[in-house]
């Protein structure tokens, strides 16, 4: 199959590129930028006229729900959403029921989504068996049926010598730990920020301190193991600024930050909104400048939408009893987009934090645009606003923070080794 795509503004966030440029393709590969090739001769034609050309979208947290949890969402409807945001590639955390423990779960997994012939599917190993925090994986069994890095999402393990052994048995065969830095004992059964709105509404609380003492615990172990260590979801400065010193003493620490949170603070919980319980809670509004700043300046390398559909009787229920989580696959582009107009950042700066940098960090040959480079293409109109409705999002789940608001941002094709599988 050989494509054309012509008249587009092509933005490469990696190589800097930012012009009015065609692009060529050839078997799901991009021949050329620019230049057009001797005798090229297309199949297809897309005209690309007042669209930017990107490459697709890199999302580190996008829960499909499958295996096991489909009446939240299925694999089909999910990975729908993804293309219709731009989504290319994405990690699946392996919080599944059951989890992503034993190889012939990850292989299923895997399967299901490449008979869908859409977004390429990256599981994240589980750490530790069922996730409980005893006994570790075989991860080098997980590794060889097709997951990259392997976590444990639901928060700091309490073992912290069970840690040590994961990040021995890592630094071993090379791979990459996934953590999300909160004590599981000081965040027990909150459910928000410890602040001004949490005390109004009566909400048990999660103080930023759970996040400290988790990113202060993991860092020194991992100094002990040499390992590489990825903070998913950071949220308070406090938390931030502990990053940015094991950075500058030259640890190999990488962090990512919800979209949810550079935009959302404790204060959008209003009166009780179940759409802004979230997993790690909205903190401070200086924790969300900081974080902006963090992104802006590289202490946090990228964004990821943690994505989680929940069904909506879970969310109906009392704030507290509410299942956290809020969806964000098709939201990843146009949040971004409205941060960086917000902070004054170039086309190209923005879309770096959800292209090549989340490659890089999920170890994948993805996020560019360069002669022979997968042809995983975001075309996308940024001055095109549209509203957050239910029937506007293909995701199963309907929570997020956003409904009602109108965002930039309308992606028009997504192309997906050369191939056209979302069209709007």
């Amino acid at each position: 199959m050989r494509i054309h795509i012509k008249n587009g503004r092509a933005v490469d966030p990696k190589s800097g590129l930012d012009a009015f440029q065609d692009v060529y393709i050839v078997d799901g590969k991009i021949l050329s930028v620019g230049q057009p090739p001797d005798s090229f001769q297309p199949d297809q034609i897309v005209d690309a006229q007042d669209l930017v050309v990107s490459p697709g979208l890199v999302d580190l947290s996008a829960r499909l729900r499958e295996p096991g949890l489909e009446y939240k969402a299925t694999l089909e409807s999910e990975m729908n959403a993804a293309v219709a945001g731009g989504v290319t590639s994405l990690a699946c955390p392996p919080d599944t029921d059951p989890p992503l423990d034993e190889p012939g779960l990850v292989e299923m997994l895997k399967h299901r989504a490449r008979n869908l012939n859409q977004s390429h599917v990256y599981p994240i190993g589980a750490l530790t068996q069922g996730l409980c925090g005893e006994y570790l994986t075989e991860m080098a069994e997980l590794h060889d049926a097709g997951c990259m890095v392997f976590g444990q999402p639901d928060g700091m393990l309490v073992n912290l010598k069970v840690l040590m052994q994961a990040m021995e048995y890592a630094s071993t065969f090379g791979f990459s730990v996934w953590l999300s830095p909160q004590d599981i004992n000081l965040a027990y059964q909150g459910v928000a920020h410890d602040g001004e709105v949490a005390t109004r509404l009566g909400l048990p609380t999660i103080p930023v301190c759970a996040e400290t003492i988790a990113i202060s615990n993991i860092i020194l172990l991992a100094q002990e193991c040499d390992v590489r260590i990825h903070l998913c979801r950071i949220s308070s400065s406090a938390g931030l600024a502990l990053v940015r010193a094991a950075k500058d003493k030259g640890m190999r620490i990488t962090c990512d930050v919800s979209v949810n949170h550079l935009h959302l603070s404790d204060m959008d919980i209003g009166f009780f909104d179940t759409n802004c319980h979230l997993k790690p809670p909205l903190r401070s509004f200086s924790d969300r400048d900081a974080l902006r700043d963090g992104l802006r300046d590289g202490a946090i390398d990228a964004i990821c939408s943690d994505h989680a559909p929940v069904d909506e009787d879970a969310k109906l229920l009392p704030f507290g009893q509410s299942e956290e989580g809020a969806i964000g696959v098709e939201l990843l582009l146009p949040l971004t987009l409205k941060y960086g107009q917000e902070m004054k950042l170039s086309l190209a700066e923005m879309l770096a934090t959800v292209t090549f940098k989340p490659a890089e960090i999920l170890g994948i040959d993805a996020g560019y645009l360069s002669p022979g480079a997968a042809a995983d293409l975001c075309i996308f109109d940024p001055d095109s606003y549209w509203t957050v409705t239910p029937n506007a999002l293909l995701s199963q789940g309907k929570n997020t923070p956003f409904l009602g608001m109108e965002i930039p941002g309308s992606v028009k094709y997504t192309l997906i080794n050369g191939r056209v599988v979302y069209q709007s």
